[in-house]
């Protein structure tokens, strides 16, 4: 035990300085863009008809004037006393935004998360079960064919045909328009998160399945397999208790590091389906020169992906007994 918490005392100390890197990393790429927070805010014809004292004020509002190291350590110290600012767009705090549309998106992000390494997976052992076959030619066409679809254009696709088309599904939203909060049901909810789910489990299937393919025919061919066999275990207990043992710490770390993939998929998709979640709410404040709340969301999601690679790590050593006592030992 006491080891563990050294891991991951050491891990959570390269979490916080990645943090700090993205943090300043998001902040140059803001102030490196070329767009004018007044003009994409307010508008050229609105401000042609204010005063100096008025678009003075807008200028301080949106700090044009700040020097940015003054900006960017007055962001850094606030969040340090747990304060991430205000959200100049929302003008709510850059937490409250974060939390309203991260509870639309954590769920939606988590089954499309667990439904795509869960196909990846079985389509991985499938394909390399059957390496040269029918099953194994289907999967890796389908792998190839969909790691070189960009995910807006499925979600495009998926709209068209079951929202358009066929009427089955909401076009977008999260909830039915014009209702009342008080009058949505879980169902609405399930039914409006269909589709952006759908897109992001398929487009993230191809590399878990791919790469588990690999390992399961490295797998096939090893010296221990032959010799399951010599010993007359039959071809469904030596993938059971061999292959599918085996290749399920590769695959685990790859569905873990999946997740950056399913938040990033998430923008694109959320605005295809105009769904209210944090993918949505990162692309308005980076069109709306927003940095408190973009700076928020870039931390908030790098935490969650940082997270998840020290939970695999951790699970590492609770699956295999020996990466435990080598942890143990380093």
């Amino acid at each position: 035990m006491k080891h563990r918490l050294q891991f991951a005392g050491k891990k959570l100390i390269r979490i916080g300085i990645l943090l700090l890197g993205v943090s300043i990393l998001t902040f140059l790429l803001m102030q490196a863009s070329p767009l004018d927070p007044l003009q994409t805010n307010v508008g050229q014809t609105a401000l042609g008809s204010m005063s100096q004292e008025q678009i003075a004020q807008l200028e301080a509002y949106w700090g044009v004037n700040t020097p940015p190291v003054q900006r960017y350590l007055g962001w850094l110290d606030g969040v340090l006393h747990g304060d991430f600012g205000i959200s100049l767009l929302y003008r709510q705090p850059v937490l409250e935004v974060i939390g309203i549309r991260l509870a639309n998106s954590i769920w939606m992000l988590a089954a499309a998360w667990i439904l795509s390494g869960l196909l990846g997976f079985l389509l991985g052992v499938l394909a390399g079960t059957f390496r040269g076959r029918l099953p194994d030619r289907l999967i890796r066409g389908y792998c190839l064919l969909i790691s070189s679809t960009p995910a807006f254009w499925l979600a495009i696709l998926l709209l068209l045909i079951f929202s358009v088309a066929l009427g089955w599904l909401p076009v977008g939203l999260s909830v039915p328009l014009g209702m009342d909060a008080a009058s949505v049901t879980v169902t609405d909810h399930l039914r409006h998160a269909i589709l952006p789910v759908l897109t992001l489990s398929i487009t993230g299937v191809s590399n878990i399945a791919l790469h588990t393919r690999e390992k399961m025919i490295e797998i096939l061919k090893s010296d221990f397999i032959l010799f399951a066999r010599a010993k007359g275990e039959t071809w469904r207990s030596i993938i059971l208790r061999h292959g599918i043992h085996n290749v399920l710490l590769p695959a685990m770390t790859l569905q873990f590091a999946s997740i950056s993939e399913i938040i990033g998929g998430s923008v694109l998709v959320e605005q295809v389906f105009s769904y209210p979640g944090l993918g949505q709410a990162a692309v308005t404040a980076g069109l709306g020169s927003d940095l408190p709340l973009l700076l928020g969301i870039t931390v908030i999601t790098a935490s969650i992906v940082f997270i998840g690679n020290l939970a695999a790590d951790l699970l590492y050593g609770v699956i295999d007994p020996k990466i435990r006592r080598r942890s143990a030992k380093s």
